[in-house]
Parts: C-alpha cells; sequence; structure tokens
C-alpha cells in the first residue's frame, strides 16, 4: 500500500469536491477510493466524504491496488533531484529510453527509476512526460495515481514551464526569438517529424546564452510539447541542433546530439510552493 499526507487550506471544502473538482482525479479512481475507505485522519479512522473540513485538517490518502508494471533495474542508474510523497524529479541519460517499447523491455529510465521506488517500499511509478531517447535531462515522475491526474493536466495546460539547453550549429544573429511552425509526421520516415501546414501547432521561445565560432549554445523553453520539437524547430531555420544527425546536425566525437533538459519550474499542488527543479 502506498499512502501520502495533505492538510487542507481552506474551510467548507469536503473530500469529494477535493478529489473530483479541485484535483480532478478521474471517476474510476475516486469510486474505488470511496469503496476502500481510502481517506482517513492521521490517527486512521475513516472520514465522511460529505463532512466539510475545517482549514488545517490533516488527511491521509491510502492506494492498497496502485501498482505500476515496470520491472526494476538496479543495474542502471539515474539521479534523483527531487523526491516527496507526490513526486519524484530525477535525470535521464543520454540514449537511454524515458520507458519500455517492444524493443527495450527492462533498461529504460523507468525501470532503473522503479528500482529505486521498490527500494524504499513503493509500489508506483508513471513518468509525467517523456524525453527524447538521445535527450538528457530532467523527467518528472508520479509516485501515486492522484500525483499522476494532476500533474498531467498541468502538462496540457502550461502550467509546468520546461527549459532546455541546447549548442546548434551556425551562429545564430537574433539575441532571443520565437519559433512557431506547426509540426507533423515526415511521411517519408518512420520516426522524425517535420514542419507541415497541416500539422500540429507548435510554439519554441529562446534566447542565445554564448556564440562559439561554428555552433551557438541557446537556452530553449516549450509552450507546446510536440515531438522532436527543439529539433525540428531549429533545424528548419537552418541550425539544427548539434550532433542531431537525423535532422542534419553536424557529428559529434561521441555520437550524442548537444540538448538538454536543464530546468522544472511550477507550483506544486499539493503544498503550494513553488518549485523549481535544476541540473
Amino acid at each position: 500500500m502506498i499512502s501520502f499526507h495533505y492538510k487542507t487550506s481552506s474551510d467548507g471544502v469536503t473530500i469529494e469536491e477535493l478529489l473530483r473538482n479541485e484535483w480532478q482525479a478521474g471517476k474510476k479512481t475516486v469510486h474505488q477510493m470511496r469503496m476502500d475507505k481510502a481517506v482517513t485522519d492521521k490517527a486512521g479512522v475513516p472520514l465522511d466524504w460529505r463532512t466539510p473540513l475545517t482549514d488545517g485538517t490533516e488527511l491521509l490518502f491510502h492506494f492498497k491496488d496502485a501498482m505500476s508494471s515496470y520491472k526494476p533495474d538496479e543495474e542502471r542508474n539515474v539521479t534523483i533531484l527531487f523526491e516527496d510523497e507526490h513526486l519524484i524529479a530525477a535525470t535521464k541519460p543520454a540514449e537511454m529510453a524515458t520507458h519500455p517499447d517492444e524493443n527495450d523491455k527492462g533498461h529504460t529510465f523507468m525501470n532503473a527509476v522503479m528500482a529505486h521506488v521498490v527500494k524504499n517500499g513503493g509500489t508506483y511509478a508513471e513518468h509525467v512526460h517523456r524525453l527524447d531517447k538521445g535527450t538528457e535531462g530532467i523527467v518528472l515522475v508520479a509516485k501515486h495515481p492522484i500525483a499522476k491526474a494532476l500533474f498531467d493536466r498541468m502538462i496540457e495546460e502550461r502550467l509546468i514551464t520546461r527549459i532546455y539547453q541546447a549548442e546548434v550549429d551556425g551562429r545564430l544573429k537574433r539575441v532571443r526569438g520565437t519559433l512557431q511552425y506547426p509540426i507533423g509526421r515526415d511521411r517519408h520516415h518512420p520516426t522524425r517529424r517535420r514542419v507541415s501546414p497541416g500539422g500540429q501547432d507548435a510554439v519554441t521561445r529562446f534566447k542565445i546564452i554564448e556564440r562559439f565560432d561554428a555552433s551557438t549554445l541557446v537556452e530553449a523553453s516549450l509552450e507546446t510539447g510536440r515531438t522532436h520539437q527543439i529539433r525540428v524547430h531549429f533545424s528548419h531555420i537552418g541550425h539544427p541542433v548539434k550532433g542531431d544527425t537525423l535532422y542534419g546536425g553536424s557529428e559529434t566525437e561521441d555520437g550524442k546530439y548537444r540538448l538538454t533538459a536543464k530546468k522544472v519550474q511550477f507550483l506544486h499542488p499539493f503544498t503550494g510552493e513553488q518549485t523549481n527543479i535544476e541540473i
């Protein structure tokens, strides 16, 4: 069983309203928690879901059947940057997939995170967003189903700021700018994306950090989260990410491309605290 604590921050809210309206936890999750009497006071006594609570009431939420299917992989290491009852932020190395697919069933970032979770008595870990296999940096992982629902919604509503650092080929002239080009699939390649009038809206903002002789170091933030977005946008303007040969980037000595998810910033939905995570 996994659980988390929560302290109410206003008078009058009920458990039903907290789960359904404020957290939008999902009908299936809410129904199961009600059947399991999964919300108690700090002494473990089940509470009435329709009784208004006072400010500062301490609640304990339980999940007896919340389990993830990722096989723990103790041989793969990831660095934990932040962790509480709700969330893990860890660094994914370049050339490690975020999660398993049909070709890689047990040696991914999520398998390594699951090993950490199991070692600490947990049973649940689900990624909130993903990084391309060749991109290194911060990935957020939910530790229980309600956190998964909340952070998924925050991603959709653009309430989580994700900031990347990239070294791109050539010397960018503009000190800062916005790349707003729709992105769709490349019908001539199974994994590549391209700027396409019929694609999904995609917006990348950037500013220059440093110029080199043949490349430029930039900071980029995403207003949308399309597949390969930064890579496609900078390639489209003639400045592909260095090492990203799929999109025309120059080769690097180690064969890796120069793109890192450096920062994640958000207002924590459970604690109300501004949370800034950086590598």
